[in-house]
């Protein structure tokens, strides 16, 4: 396993390695509590006044308990994705693909603390009674119809399978399979009635705005260098 990871990064396996590692794991270590606080902070807050977010498309979508697996797999799909860039030392693709999350993040947690958001779409009761729909009840008891806009699953989905096109080790066959997972987990966020269509469109959009910013500018460009060269001169 150790030769393997040598052959795959090109970096020695040794006290430096492991150092690096942490060096730039420090962003996500960091921001990871910050994020977690403020959002719990206002999940749990009672603002005065929510405004309702609602469109006539939302009542067209059925419910569908079956698109509970792929909402789960968010979880894992952007975290994993992250985690491959940071292990392999990819260290453009990483940085661009955290700071694409954290950037979007940081905004949504503006505007739910601004701008107080709920829904009501979630059903009732629900239409079945099976283990997907006892999963979807897992998540409403967990999760409140608040602090939905922009969608987080949509926008963190979208810069997972952006970073992945973007990245020169996963072959088409692995790109087109993100893409299934990314557009899933897109798709259910509305058949399981956790977002609204407005709260999909308007992630969509500070999505394109901050691919634009962070993958098609020089944005980042001297940051991202700067970075490469630290740990590619310890070990070149």
């Amino acid at each position: 396993m150790k030769n393997k990871y040598e052959e795959w990064t090109g970096r020695a396996w040794n006290r430096d390695l492991g150092r690096d590692l942490l060096k730039l794991a420090m962003p996500v270590i960091l921001y990871a509590p910050f994020y977690m606080i403020w959002f719990i902070l206002i999940e749990h807050h009672n603002f005065a006044h929510y405004e309702i977010i609602h469109s006539a498309v939302d009542d067209m979508i059925p419910f569908n308990e079956l698109f509970v697996i792929p909402y789960y797999m968010w979880f894992l799909y952007v975290s994993a994705t992250l985690m491959f860039f940071l292990l392999s030392f990819d260290v453009e693709d990483y940085y661009k693909n955290f700071i694409f999350l954290a950037a979007g993040m940081t905004i949504f947690l503006i505007i739910s603390t601004m701008f107080p958001n709920m829904h009501n779409l979630r059903p009732a009761v629900m239409p079945r009674d099976n283990v997907f729909t006892d999963l979807v009840r897992v998540i409403y008891s967990h999760d409140t119809p608040s602090n939905l806009w922009p969608s987080i699953h949509v926008y963190n989905s979208v810069g997972t399978m952006i970073a992945v096109h973007h990245s020169k080790r996963f072959s088409v066959k692995g790109k087109i399979i993100s893409d299934i997972i990314g557009i899933s987990i897109i798709l259910s966020t509305l058949f399981i009635k956790q977002h609204s269509v407005f709260d999909v469109i308007t992630a969509l959009i500070m999505a394109l705005i901050f691919y634009y910013l962070f993958y098609r500018t020089n944005l980042l460009m001297n940051f991202c260098t700067r970075q490469q060269r630290r740990v590619a001169v310890r070990y070149n």
